[in-house]
């Protein structure tokens, strides 16, 4: 704008300015506001969903530590059906898994664990699953279903473990030299103080004896 332009004139030109630009700009207003809105309306659902989340997964815990699985089980199964973006869904899962189990409820055990793989958001959760699946196969004597889920580990931070497993499927198949390779490969990638390092090295140790033999 002219700076020495008459008051009138500079009237003239913020009206035309307005005029101009006026949608634009309450338009701006109105699409800003909405966003700070939205903003705050989706952080204090987050909240929201992650307190009542918090709440079942509470009541599950203490289901499941006062023996009370049938109750446990559905605590579960609404937290993994309302919340299932939360970390506590998972958790819950994970842990209904382990007492199915111990119960040698299998088929259970693996409808959890099947839904972490699927759900969880964290690939170090879907690792334990896994891992833990992977066990149930073993113990099931499904071999290749087992190895699959080593081939399709996605962290290093299970290496140790998922490289344990390896030798205990290629024990149970018989296969000796295939079990100590995994067996050395899990001690190499044993974290310093691993409280598994006394029955690793116990296995590999057998195995090292049977080879020789």
């Amino acid at each position: 704008m002219d700076i020495y332009a008459s008051d009138e004139e500079k009237a003239e030109a913020i009206k035309q300015w307005w005029r101009d630009n006026g949608r634009s700009v309450f338009a701006g207003v109105i699409l800003g506001g909405a966003a700070i809105f939205g903003f705050r309306y989706w952080t204090t659902h987050q909240d929201v969903q992650a307190q009542n989340a918090s709440v079942l997964y509470q009541q599950a815990a203490i289901q499941m530590n006062q023996s009370e699985y049938e109750q446990a089980q559905s605590t579960v199964s609404q937290l993994t059906a309302e919340y299932a973006s939360t970390a506590y869904a998972v958790f819950a899962a994970l842990e209904l898994a382990q007492v199915a189990i111990k119960k040698n409820e299998l088929g259970k055990a693996e409808e959890q664990l099947n839904w972490v793989l699927d759900n969880a958001k964290l690939s170090a959760h879907r690792d334990l699953a896994r891992l833990r699946l992977g066990q149930i196969h073993l113990q099931q004597s499904n071999y290749a279903a087992a190895n699959d889920l080593i081939q399709n580990a996605e962290t290093a931070a299970f290496s140790s473990m998922f490289a344990e497993l390896e030798g205990d499927i290629a024990l149970a198949q018989g296969k000796a030299d295939d079990a100590l390779a995994a067996y050395q490969r899990a001690v190499a990638s044993m974290a310093v103080g691993d409280t598994r390092q006394q029955l690793l090295q116990l296995k590999l140790d057998d195995v090292a004896v049977a080879h020789e033999g």
